[in-house]
């Protein structure tokens, strides 16, 4: 319990404070340290805060850190052996783990191939969740379970009363002279909640002069009227109305569609907690998930839940009432600050109905809630201090992302683990995704400061289905229908490897941009209440690559953060922050008398973030920001583009590029005698410069994270870079020698034997051909819609004197940069065809010497090199999409009318074969030492 001690000893300077806004963030601080702590335990992660601890475990990182896979269950219609199969392939592949999600049905039952489609929840369903689950472990997989079927939560156990719920508007018109008003009409699951009356119509109307009205009771000759005055003036009667979004769960299974349910509702999560997840959890035995989890929130349109005015008049101070009309049309001077209310209550509510529930539900069933908390409702950063393992989603480290979103509250809130959804969309359509595609998001990923990745996905493939199998709708495929599969060991080999780094020591990011929550919420409008959405026009690119470009890599903190912990980064961004509390302002200037800086965008705060007693809180902001400004250490500039500047002249630059600012990527982890820095090339050009590093030690290394073998670097302080397209390093700065491998010094390579011809090419049918010139194998027209593994084989002669202290490699070429982005409707990919379409094997003399499947594209031979004749053989796999290109589409015209349209496959007229085989010019290249 001493961590726990310790964290609310760290929260006894909020006991004092008396405003609402701080007690609650006392009591947020406090749960935090005991979510960390439980957290924690349960997750039995390998940390280390020393350098030989770390570099014990490098070559071989712990299971924990290796991906993991969305498995998707299909149907359900799942079979025990071949779940079986699916999870020995996964295991041989290099994945740690999965997570199981039950999504639609991809085939009607079929009882000849042995296609049934189970209910979700039913026995048969919860029957092979335990079968999975107990293989799995077996094998030393994780399991993780969606508490759901499809996304959001949800289902056919939510009744209308307990569906995702919104504030219905009805406008109607009287003309002048009408004493009476049709009523709205009010249906299952909803409730008027109050009338306003005032000039104008439909289109147009002065919402600031509505008067609430009282419709008059209905008479037995006007049935569904309402009574009201006469007026000489035509009018608008405006009703507002708890209602319901209607929304049903997405790519839901069998048996689990239904409403998605209000997630501002204790009533409606405590019944699916009971009817959904408990059987899930049953389902384990004695062995829980590692995890549950919960998708990103996307429950559109949803801003109100049956008893909102009640907790916002107990939150807020205020009845809400009378000002409806202003929060649902924005007109009137208050209506952001009105605004602002409504949506901060609706966090409020989520936070404490939906995240706390579910993990505390998950603590004590011994597991943990693993959460994308972000979308809608509108959950906050610190949202995420509310549950066990913080995920996020998406590449895109140079403008605001869900994924830093996700990384800064693990950072702030003290939890190691911080996965992400990755490959979600990756170079659309299905098929198409090569392992290159997978380091070049996945680096993108490492640089926000993810350490698990959750591939997206795995899908599950009955047996006999024709190849390559089924594929999610919007998803890359990677498991072993992809032919490139013989290569996966080594992709994830990397990708666990960084996993492991990555989560050692302490987050070492020096630049903090305070999200400006109050800001955004008073933006907001009904129907779309979501502050990560929101942040992308506060947190630009702009103001994201000043940050980047001057040698910092960033965090993102909030009020609740800065009220409950204070600020640990050397400089603290405010990108346009105009509504901020004054105890949030009050930690803000104890954090500049200890030292911090502040560049504030635009302005500093000027406004109270709320309606209630805004003009005195308002003073109080402006009397603070005033004294702020007058320090040292806080300056005010125009835009977002004049932030690097100031960083510049502020703070020391943490790593700092010569040239190719935009391209170069960082992040470093501090240990406690050692710093880590991961660097990665995100271009598709090489890059050769120097980087000036803020911190010095006594010595460095490079560490290899596709072998996990390190040399010595050296720094002085900067560090020479030689980085080929997309290739990323690990430099190791330590205060004692690691026990690393001198590096010689290095002389331009020579040519050892030109191999770009004469070589013999055979196909897994026994088919082979004379390759005099290497070209793609989809130039035969018998092979176009070939998807697998072609073996080149060819014979090279060398003399002793030729391998004589030599480093000796096998050179594919250097592959071809795309100059524009091919439209593909979302997603990424990789902007460089590779001379190895997609991946190979090498052997030399029968032994494998290493793969090739991201740039430099090189294996390093000389070690099975010997002198006289060699056999070198290149086994090189393609891309599954060839064999989907030969094939007609699905037709899912059945499946749909049985089951009602649950997809749409993804980019289908991208479909076409690919370039496959060797068609760089192949070399065996000689580096002597220096």
């Amino acid at each position: 319990m001493a961590p726990v001690t310790v964290g609310l000893r760290r929260c006894d300077h909020l006991r004092s404070k008396l405003t609402p806004f701080a007690q609650a963030a006392a009591l947020a601080c406090a749960v935090t340290f005991s979510l960390a702590s439980s957290s924690a335990a349960a997750q039995q992660t390998t940390l280390s805060n020393r350098l030989a601890d770390v570099a014990a475990q490098f070559a071989a990182p712990p299971a924990d850190a290796r991906p993991m896979v969305r498995w998707w269950w299909f149907g359900p219609a799942v079979v025990k052996p071949q779940l079986e199969r699916e999870l020995q392939a996964m295991k041989a592949g290099g994945f740690g783990g999965v997570e199981i999600q039950p999504v639609y049905p991809m085939e009607l039952d079929d009882p000849a191939r042995g296609i049934r489609n189970t209910p979700y929840l039913s026995s048969e369903f919860l029957d092979n969740v335990s079968y999975a689950n107990r293989t799995a472990r077996s094998l030393g997989l994780r399991v993780d379970m969606t508490l759901a079927s499809g996304w959001p939560y949800g289902g056919p156990h939510v009744a209308i009363t307990e569906a995702a719920s919104r504030l219905r508007v009805h406008v109607a018109e009287l003309p002048a002279g009408a004493a009476s008003v049709a009523l709205p009409a009010i249906m299952s699951g909803e409730k008027l909640i109050a009338s306003f009356v005032g000039a104008g119509t439909a289109k147009a109307y002065d919402a600031t002069a509505l008067k609430r009205t009282e419709l008059g009771a209905l008479t037995a000759t006007t049935p569904g009227r309402g009574a009201l005055a006469a007026s000489k003036e035509p009018r608008v009667v405006v009703s507002y109305i708890a209602s319901r979004t209607g929304q049903q769960v997405k790519r839901a299974a069998l048996g689990a569609e239904g409403f998605v349910l209000d997630h501002l509702s204790r009533k409606a999560i405590d019944h699916h907690l009971d009817v959904v997840a408990t059987p899930l959890l049953k389902a384990f035995g004695d062995q829980p998930p590692t995890a549950v989890f919960s998708d990103s929130l996307e429950v559109y349109n949803t801003d109100w839940t049956d008893d909102f005015l009640q907790q916002f008049q107990r939150r807020r101070g205020y009845d809400l009432t009378p000002y409806l009309p202003l929060v649902t049309s924005g007109q009137g001077a208050d209506a952001p600050a009105l605004r602002r209310d409504w949506v901060l209550t609706q966090t409020e509510l989520v936070n404490e109905r939906y995240l706390t529930p579910v993990n505390d539900w998950a603590v004590r069933h011994k597991t943990q809630f693993r959460s994308q908390t972000y979308g809608e409702p509108a959950v906050s950063l610190s949202s995420y201090r509310l549950v066990g393992l913080p995920e996020g989603e998406g590449p895109q480290f140079r403008e605001f992302s869900f994924t830093r979103l996700a990384t800064s509250a693990g950072h702030l809130y003290q939890r190691p683990v911080i996965s992400a959804e990755t490959w979600t969309w990756l170079h659309s359509p299905a098929f198409a995704a090569t392992p290159l595609d997978m380091k070049v998001e996945a680096d993108r990923m490492l640089l926000q400061g993810v350490n698990l990745f959750v591939g997206h996905g795995w899908p599950y493939t009955p047996p006999g289905v024709t190849e390559p199998g089924y594929s999610f709708y919007a998803a890359a495929v990677f498991n072993n229908h992809q032919p490139w599969w013989n290569v996966m060991p080594d992709v994830n080999a990397y990708l666990t490897r960084t996993s492991y780094l990555m989560r050692q020591g302490q987050p070492a990011n020096t630049v903090a941009v305070l999200l400006p929550n109050d800001d955004a919420y008073a933006a907001m409008t009904p129907g779309k209440v979501s502050l990560s959405e929101h942040m992308k026009h506060y947190v630009t690119p702009e103001l994201t690559t000043q940050i980047l470009d001057a040698g910092h890599n960033l965090d993102y903190v909030d009020a609740e953060s800065v009220l409950s912990l204070g600020v640990n980064h050397p400089v603290l961004v405010l990108p346009h922050v105009t509504r901020l509390w004054p105890e949030v302002l009050a930690r803000l200037d104890e954090y500049v008398r200890q030292g911090g800086k502040i560049i504030a965008v635009g302005a500093l705060p000027s406004k109270a973030p709320g309606y209630r007693d805004a003009v005195r809180i308002t003073a109080q902001v402006q009397a603070a920001s005033k004294a702020l400004s007058a320090k040292p250490a806080v300056t005010v500039v125009a835009d977002d583009g004049d932030v690097g500047a100031v960083l510049g002249r502020v703070l020391t630059p943490d790593f700092k590029v010569a040239s190719n600012a935009a391209d170069i990527g960082f992040v470093r982890r501090k240990l406690a005698d050692a710093d880590i820095y991961f660097i990665a090339n995100t271009s598709n050009k090489p890059v050769r410069t120097t980087a000036t590093l803020g911190q010095l030690r006594k010595s460095a290394a490079w560490w290899n994270p596709h072998d996990g073998k390190t040399s010595t670097a050296a720094v002085s302080p900067s560090v020479t870079l030689d980085l080929a397209p997309y290739e990323s390093r690990v430099l190791m700065l330590s205060d004692a020698p690691a026990g690393t491998v001198s590096q010689p010094a290095q002389v331009a390579p020579t040519v050892l034997a030109d191999l770009a011809r004469d070589w013999q090419l055979r196909y897994p049918d026994g088919a082979a051909q004379a390759m005099p010139q290497l070209r793609s194998w989809t130039d035969d027209p018998a092979r176009r819609y070939f998807s697998g593994i072609a073996s080149y084989t060819r014979d090279v002669t060398l003399t002793a004197a030729q391998l004589n202290n030599a480093a000796v490699t096998l050179d594919f070429g250097q592959g071809t940069p795309l100059e524009a982005v091919p439209k593909v409707p979302a997603g990424m990919r990789a902007m460089l065809e590779s001379p190895v379409r997609e991946a190979a094997e090498v052997f030399v003399n029968g032994k494998r010497a290493g793969s090739v499947w991201r740039p430099p594209y090189t294996v390093d031979v000389t070690g099975a090199l010997t002198p006289g004749v060699n056999r070198i053989e290149v086994k090189v796999a393609n891309l599954a999409l060839n064999a989907l290109a030969g094939q007609e589409r699905p037709d899912y015209r059945l499946l749909s009318g049985r089951y009602t349209q649950r997809f749409v496959p993804q980019d289908t007229q991208l479909i076409t074969p690919q370039p496959s085989g060797m068609l760089g010019a192949v070399r065996l290249l000689t580096q002597p030492e220096k």
